[in-house]
């Protein structure tokens, strides 16, 4: 191995040296732990630790790095403390995610290190945020994100490349490539003959580097991240190295071949340095020994377990004088971000926003008032940047941000290429460096494809590590419009099931410009679903000012004693044209607006109102909200009751294209049935 010093003083070398040996002493130290079953799980990165080291020097502090599980050396050579490092291993509450994340899932925005999730591809686009972010700031940075071999083969790296290619971003895309994803070999993984081939495809510069040799990966990154910062385009690096453990300790190593170790350990990344540094009369063999007693006594003289905590039933470490009821109420605390800026808010009892008065203004439309709340929000938040397919000067599928690149600019309205996980994932980039964004799923079906950025990535990363996702998922939804069945999904019961986003449905032009505004001013995840047969079919007067509708607080529509109606988006129309219809009926009608969170105290005082309940809702049966709604009734409000908790919804087949089929589908098609069934049990 081949070390060139490249004008290094003396210093830098042994403090590279240090910092190159320091990880490898705290993994010997984590895998004793491992054996004694004081930690319950190790990644090790034993063989690969110059990759994390030197790319880590190489950056500035205040530059965003996505490491994975195998990077603990950017850990450390952000000189995060290893008494709070080893607390996190051990599941402690005083760790960097409280207990609640193994080994290296989490941040420190403290440090700029963006806490990885198990699925690694997510982390890749999450850079992309962060340098568009530095981009938008005019700021001299790079971001720099890691991956393995393996996972260049999932559709979150061809993404995340192509959008920083095509936004000419400056990130820096560092593989791993050790040689195995946990057993299979790189000849099942891949076809090219080098990974930094695949940067062809996106007009990328790339190279291929040892990932061993500490000196040339410090000296790539920092050419690299000056290139990237003149030329504001990424880069893709490719590093070859070897991964001496199994994929985690439980796996073993039996699948790879005994010579292939044999081969490796002299390629060593510490021994090959130490040598270097001996040979070239940097250090002494006794200033070695030195060193490496000095970190270890380090390493020995961190405590392992804060005082007053023991071991909980899954191995981490909690509190002793924490009851139960107070980590009850902590855990739900922290899903949701605070937010802390205050706004003019209509409430039910008392409208602090005027209305303008008769014929001073045109009724607006549902899509006009979602337009308006939009470009009031622009002009609000000088941050706040706009994403989605066409949305630029074609102004959306439905148009709701015409005219908006024009007024507001490319920088700030992009279009995307047609990658929707790569742009959620981007967006958390974005909330890292302290903008807000405002996603449009052209349809909200397409949001499957950046389903696990959301529910996973956006949704946890407050509970996980303090980090909020100040990201609004725009999403046009519902049947009725003749778009057959990937077009016309109700998939707002995906993401109900999900602690840390919040899910908004308004049913009128009023609560859809307020709960807009609302949602981009929550510095929690929001999906704000539109129901695209709502956007030209109905209208009404909305203020003209900038105001929020409060998310999580249901609206009464309509007061009566006979039957509860609970409903939200286009069965709020619904229910309002049955109950006008039938007079002779007195219809409790419900909006609940949010369906996380519910609003549990209105649908117990609705229920408390008639005794007889009705969950109306567009999307199909199985699995809906109707049906948490219900149990939820059944629950806690049983001695209000006189018939059984009874749901309308869809049918349980896909949204059919033929519009009298959609009209037999539609869980309007049964509501009088239901009700009929309810009035007369």
């Amino acid at each position: 191995m081949q070390f060139q010093r490249n004008n290094l003083s003396n210093e830098t070398l042994i403090d590279l040296y240090k910092k190159l040996l320091y990880p490898r002493l705290i993994e010997e130290k984590m895998l004793l732990l491992l054996r004694q079953g004081k930690i319950s799980k190790w990644f090790s990165g034993i063989g690969q630790e110059a990759i994390s080291v030197g790319a880590t020097y190489a950056l500035q502090p205040n530059e965003w790095i996505m490491p994975l599980h195998r990077n603990l050396g950017v850990f450390i050579s952000r000189n995060m403390p290893l008494q709070k490092l080893f607390q996190q291993w051990q599941g402690a509450e005083d760790g960097y995610s409280k207990g609640r994340e193994r080994s290296f899932h989490f941040g420190s925005k403290e440090h700029f290190i963006c806490g990885m999730i198990s699925h690694l591809g997510p982390q890749l686009a999450v850079a992309d945020g962060a340098a568009l972010g530095y981009k938008l700031k005019n700021e001299q940075k790079v971001a720099l994100t890691f991956t393995g071999e393996g996972g260049t083969s999932e559709g979150d790296f061809h993404e995340a490349l192509n959008v920083a290619a095509v936004w000419n971003l400056p990130v820096i895309f560092i593989i791993e490539n050790n040689g195995y994803a946990l057993s299979t070999p790189v000849n099942e993984q891949y076809r090219c003959k080098n990974l930094i081939d695949k940067a062809i495809g996106y007009g990328m510069e790339a190279v291929q580097i040892d990932g061993n040799n500490i000196l040339t990966v410090y000296d790539t990154v920092k050419g690299v991240r000056e290139y990237c910062i003149k030329n504001q385009k990424p880069y893709l690096i490719e590093c070859i190295t070897f991964r001496m453990r199994g994929h985690e300790e439980a796996s073993g190593v039996k699948y790879v071949p005994k010579e292939m170790f044999e081969q490796w350990i002299e390629k060593d990344p510490i021994k090959n340095y130490e040598h270097f540094l001996i040979e070239e009369k940097i250090l002494g063999n006794l200033t070695v020994a030195h060193i490496r007693d000095e970190l270890k006594n380090e390493i020995e003289q961190s405590p392992l377990a804060p005082e007053g905590s023991s071991l909980a039933p899954g191995g981490g470490i909690v509190n002793a004088s924490a009851s139960e009821k107070d980590i009850t109420q902590r855990e739900l605390e922290d899903v949701y971000a605070k937010q802390t800026n205050e706004i003019n808010i209509i409430s039910q009892s008392e409208k602090r926003v005027r209305f303008p008065p008769p014929g001073a203004r045109a009724p607006l439309r549902f899509i006009d008032a979602i337009k308006e709340g939009l470009h009031q929000s622009m002009i609000q938040h000088s941050n706040l940047i706009l994403m989605g397919q066409d949305i630029a000067e074609y102004g959306g599928a439905f148009k709701i941000t015409e005219g908006f690149v024009n007024e507001f600019g490319k920088e700030r309205v992009r279009n995307t290429p047609l990658c929707e996980s790569a742009i959620v994932g981007t967006a958390l980039g974005l909330s890292l460096e302290n903008f807000k964004s405002v996603i449009e799923m052209q349809f909200a079906d397409f949001v499957a494809v950046g389903f696990n950025q959301i529910v996973n990535n956006l949704a946890k990363i407050y509970y996980r590590w303090g980090q909020n996702a100040d990201v609004v998922i725009r999403m046009p939804t519902g049947a009725g419009v003749g778009a057959g069945p990937f077009h016309s999904q109700s998939n707002e019961a995906w993401f109900v099931h999900t602690p840390g986003l919040k899910v908004v449905y308004p049913s009128t032009p009023e609560d859809a410009k307020g709960l807009l505004i609302a949602a981009i001013n929550d510095p929690n995840p929001v999906l704000f679903f539109e129901h695209k047969a709502l956007y030209r079919s109905i209208n009404a007067q909305v203020p003209e000012t900038y105001y929020e509708v409060e998310i999580g607080k249901a609206k009464k529509v309509r007061i009566g004693v006979d039957v509860s109606i609970i409903t939200y988006g286009m069965g709020v129309i619904w229910a309002n044209e049955y109950a006008a219809a039938h007079p002779e009926i007195s219809i409790d009608i419900l909006d609940l607006r949010t369906l996380l969170p519910l609003d549990y105290k209105a649908i117990r005082n609705s229920v408390n109102n008639t005794g007889k309940v009705l969950v109306l809702h567009e999307d199909t049966l199985t699995g809906g909200v109707g049906g948490e709604v219900s149990a939820w009734i059944a629950q806690n409000c049983f001695e209000f009751l006189d018939a059984p908790v009874m749901r309308c919804a869809s049918l349980d087949t896909p949204v059919p294209f033929n519009t009298e089929l959609e009209k037999n589908f539609w869980a309007k098609s049964r509501l009088d049935e239901m009700i009929q069934k309810l009035i007369n049990y």
